[in-house]
């Protein structure tokens, strides 16, 4: 068989394209003479670089700003005047000195993305995609527009820019549905953080009104920690960043190709279903019939909803490990293995149809 394997990232633990590598090592040691694509893909978040580097573009280097301010290193693309900018790299999570915590879920600060735009149009970039998800900030991207030199002078400066929001995320910017409500206990704010976080923002959100950008309850306009409210205010559009990963790496093209599709995440649940990457890829599988499997790293589905999603199977790294804690801590090696036992399954089906192998 021909099998791409496009896994998104399983959060911490394992990047999309050591995902893809761990998956890949698997299956190749039980089905040897298969031919393997692997293409990784991002919705946005991290892993959004590195995923386009591997197809498209020239990677960048800006020395910027990182939550917290200290230095960071963060690259970018730039393939011909388009430029690809992942927030992450400037304000991710994984750029704390140690866990989330209230304290730095207030103080957390998206000044680097605005560095990071700042040099993307320095380089000549007349389109930006800015890869939005895993940022450890909920300031509304009031930081990242201070970078630019403020409001007015950001709005200016991006007039005839074609400023693209590339993430998935449908949540506004205030509210019960809002950045500070849904997402700040996961940056490590507690119920009074988010009071703040939310106060914070609410301000913010007027004073871009009052410059009339009325963006606040725009759908997702609560992207990483409301980036996607900033976005929005300097003329920038939402598109699905899982679209834009699979149009720049040939997605479709490889789906024509391939008998079987292979994809994962860290946690396959009901939030999956939404439009997210393993279900885009399904049902882009299913349009021109190929089969889809999912490995991630919990699973919550019931069959039926996974038949609903046109997902053939869906196996979970955890209850391969055994604990939740092994799952994480030897993510890789746990992954690989279980990527083997799906193949071995796969094999044992092939044969039990009528003793033909696919190849």
């Amino acid at each position: 068989m021909r099998v791409m394997i496009a896994p998104d990232s399983f959060g911490d633990t394992l990047t999309a394209a050591g995902a893809a590598e761990a998956i890949a090592k698997g299956w190749a040691s039980v089905r040897e003479t298969d031919e393997l694509e692997l293409a990784p893909q991002s919705d946005g978040g991290p892993g959004f670089v590195e995923v386009l580097a591997s197809r498209i573009g020239t990677v960048r280097f800006a020395d910027v700003d990182g939550p917290l301010g200290n230095p960071v290193r963060a690259r970018w693309l730039l393939d011909g005047t388009a430029a690809y900018i992942e927030s992450a790299q400037a304000c991710g999570l994984h750029l704390l000195d140690g866990p989330p915590t209230a304290l730095s879920a207030l103080k957390a600060s998206s000044y680097g993305v605005g560095q990071l735009l700042d040099a993307a149009l320095d380089a000549g970039a007349r389109t930006v995609f800015v890869g939005l998800g895993g940022s450890s900030c909920t300031d509304g991207g009031r930081a990242m527009i201070r970078a630019l030199g403020g409001l007015g002078s950001a709005v200016a400066r991006l007039s005839d820019i074609d400023l693209v929001a590339a993430s998935d995320v449908e949540n506004p910017l205030l509210g019960d549905a809002g950045a500070a409500r849904v997402f700040g206990p996961q940056k490590g704010a507690d119920a009074d953080t988010v009071a703040r976080l939310e106060e914070l923002n609410t301000d913010w959100a007027a004073v871009l009104a009052a410059a009339g950008h009325e963006v606040a309850e725009l759908s997702g306009a609560g992207a990483a920690g409301g980036l996607g409210a900033a976005l929005f205010a300097l003329g920038g559009r939402q598109l699905p960043g899982a679209v834009v990963v699979a149009e720049r790496t040939g997605q479709q093209e490889l789906l024509n190709s391939v008998d079987l599709v292979l994809t994962g995440e860290g946690k396959f649940d009901s939030q999956s279903l939404r439009g997210k990457l393993v279900t885009r890829i399904a049902a882009a599988g299913g349009a021109t019939g190929i089969e889809t499997i999912v490995l991630a790293g919990q699973v919550t589905l019931s069959a039926d909803e996974l038949d609903s999603a046109g997902i053939s199977a869906a196996h979970s790294i955890t209850e391969f490990a055994g604990s939740v804690e092994l799952a994480m801590s030897d993510a890789a090696n746990q992954l690989e293995q279980l990527a083997a036992r799906v193949a071995a399954d796969v094999a044992e089906t092939a044969v039990d149809r009528g003793g033909e192998r696919e190849e």
